[in-house]
């Protein structure tokens, strides 16, 4: 135990952000991995002498959607909360960011000209067609036809979801050690904003790599992506002798004094709150990370884009990183503006960041490229985050801002379906029409890491949080392994065959996802019957009074 009037890491604010900072860069890097190839579909459908590997769409969807494979039907994500809560948040995290590395090696392995041609291609395109009891079952991670080269980088891709999905209720567990008592939704909120520029980061570079040097080369972007993964590991190594050096002012152990037992897990299932809440992540999640997966796509079949000439700027590889510095100044300048205490800096920053974001969508728009428009996707989430975390961690009303982010999602597809492609043929209306939906989807996921999941301590017990949260992100991956492969499924059977990549219909497949958002939205409304009925706490706030340290000032 730490002796009165000495201070823990912990204690210093300084010292808590850093923390979060490690943590939210690692999953940083983990998000521009996890959809390196979503903004190049086009790309991977080309044959394989034009540079691609000749995907079709129902290959690509069953690829995506393999990253969640062995957490949904091995297991593995009730695993890693065991391993989380045994064994404790720097051993997990610095395991997850391994596993991740791993994985992403295969699949770039899998995705490179290396594999063309070898004895291990081979080997794939005849086996691994028929997968006993998944097959009978209509869940197999493989089909009879698929690609060699998918059907390895599925491989990589399941290994590298065990590794960032561990890696995700391993930031969610560390954030609330560091934050507890004080601003842990604003904290979870702020991870989420930085790690959502992942996103961002990869609808830009994923092209420019996969471009980069004349041609195609799609395995460029995967290229990228591992390095990160290698920096996601660095971050994991660093806050692991942060995280030791908390433990040994406050003198707890890492490892739980009791022993994890299968009690614990029925204790968290027969708490209704949890299930809805889960329920309500599942049906949000998978209406936004598989629509990730091809917003680029869709935005092609439905925009009219003039694509600026290669031999002038707007066409020139230099623009991307001017635009991306852009990017970051908006993301910067929105995020600094919710911590400034003073009025006159606080507007600034606003304005600039307001200035920076029109100078943003005018360059994406002057480029003509889908992944460009879709890469503003994070920008508004990044500015309002931080507030709706403060709101949350003062003021409460978590459970009326998971239903607000409901009838967002909904708008947002229906209007992908039905009034953007109205817009086709006007370059510039459809170009508006896109920024100002994919802004408003954007401050709809906003919404999630904000109110949910700070609510997850208010349902279950301290111990068994780490298992709390692996249970609803393995419930959530049962969503983010159908999905893709259902859009995949939707895309090739409402469109005739051999239809061009940029010419799709993508009307029921963003149909179906906005039923999803009706689905959440109805049980948002529930929870909150049962969170005023049962006392949840999930409308109070997270702060109720000065934050209850164990050590005097």
């Amino acid at each position: 135990m730490t002796q009165t009037g000495i201070k823990t890491l912990r204690d210093s604010a300084a010292m808590r952000w850093i923390a979060l900072l490690l943590l939210a860069l690692a999953m940083f890097c983990a998000y521009i991995f996890m959809d390196i190839l979503s903004p190049i579909k086009d790309l991977m459908m080309l044959p394989v002498e034009e540079g691609g590997r000749g995907w079709d769409s129902t290959a690509f969807g069953t690829m995506q959607g393999s990253e969640t494979f062995l957490n949904v039907f091995v297991f593995f994500l009730i695993f890693a909360g065991i391993i989380l809560d045994k064994m404790g948040v720097r051993f997990t995290a610095v395991l997850s960011g391994a596993v991740m590395l791993v994985g992403g090696l295969i699949k770039f392995y899998a995705i490179s000209p290396n594999f063309i041609g070898t004895g291990l291609e081979n080997w794939f395109n005849t086996h691994l067609n028929h997968i006993p009891v998944f097959e009978q079952l209509g869940v197999s991670p493989f089909y009879e036809g698929m690609p060699a080269s998918a059907k390895l980088a599925a491989c990589g891709f399941m290994i590298f979801g065990c590794g960032a999905e561990m890696a995700g209720i391993t930031v969610s567990r560390g954030i609330v050690k560091w934050f507890k008592g004080r601003e842990t939704a604003l904290a979870m909120g702020s991870e989420m904003a930085l790690a959502r520029l992942g996103v961002a980061t990869c609808m830009i570079f994923s092209p420019y790599f996969a471009k980069l040097g004349g041609g195609v080369h799609v395995d460029n972007s995967v290229k990228f992506g591992v390095v990160l993964l290698c920096i996601a590991l660095i971050m994991f190594v660093t806050y692991f002798f942060m995280d030791k050096k908390l433990d040994s002012q406050t003198g707890e152990a890492e490892e739980k004094d009791d022993p994890f037992k299968i009690s614990d897990i029925g204790k968290i299932l027969s708490s209704l709150g949890f299930w809805l809440v889960a329920l309500l992540c599942v049906l949000y999640y998978s209406a936004i990370f598989p629509f990730q997966k091809y917003a680029v796509n869709m935005l092609q079949c439905n925009l009219t884009l003039n694509e600026a000439d290669p031999n002038t700027f707007w066409g020139g590889p230099s623009v991307t990183i001017v635009q991306y510095i852009i990017m970051l100044l908006v993301a910067v300048c929105a995020f600094a503006s919710n911590f400034s205490k003073k009025k006159g800096m606080k507007v600034g920053l606003m304005v600039v960041a307001v200035v920076a974001l029109v100078v943003y969508c005018y360059m994406g728009y002057m480029r003509g490229t889908a992944e460009t428009i879709f890469a503003v996707f994070p920008l508004l989430a990044v500015a309002i985050t931080p507030i709706l975390g403060n709101y949350v961690d003062h003021k409460g009303k978590a459970a009326s801002m998971l239903m607000i982010g409901s009838i967002l999602l909904v708008l947002c597809h229906l209007t992908f379906a039905f009034i953007l492609p109205m817009c086709k043929g006007s370059a510039v209306g459809g170009t508006v029409v896109a920024y100002v939906t994919i802004l408003v989807l954007g401050a709809s996921f906003s919404l999630v890491p904000a109110a949910l999941w700070p609510s997850v301590p208010k349902l279950v017990d301290e111990k068994i949080i780490g298992s709390a949260y692996a249970l609803i992100f393995w419930i959530q991956n049962i969503g983010l392994w159908l999905f893709p492969l259902l859009i995949g499924k939707v895309l090739d059977n409402t469109n005739p065959a051999g239809t061009a990549a940029h010419e799709l219909d993508y009307t029921w497949a963003l149909v179906m996802l906005a039923c999803l958002g009706v689905a959440a939205l109805l049980i948002g409304l529930y929870l909150k019957v049962v969170d005023k009925k049962k006392g949840l706490g999930l409308e109070e706030p997270n702060i109720h009074e000065e934050p209850n340290i164990k050590v005097e000032e």
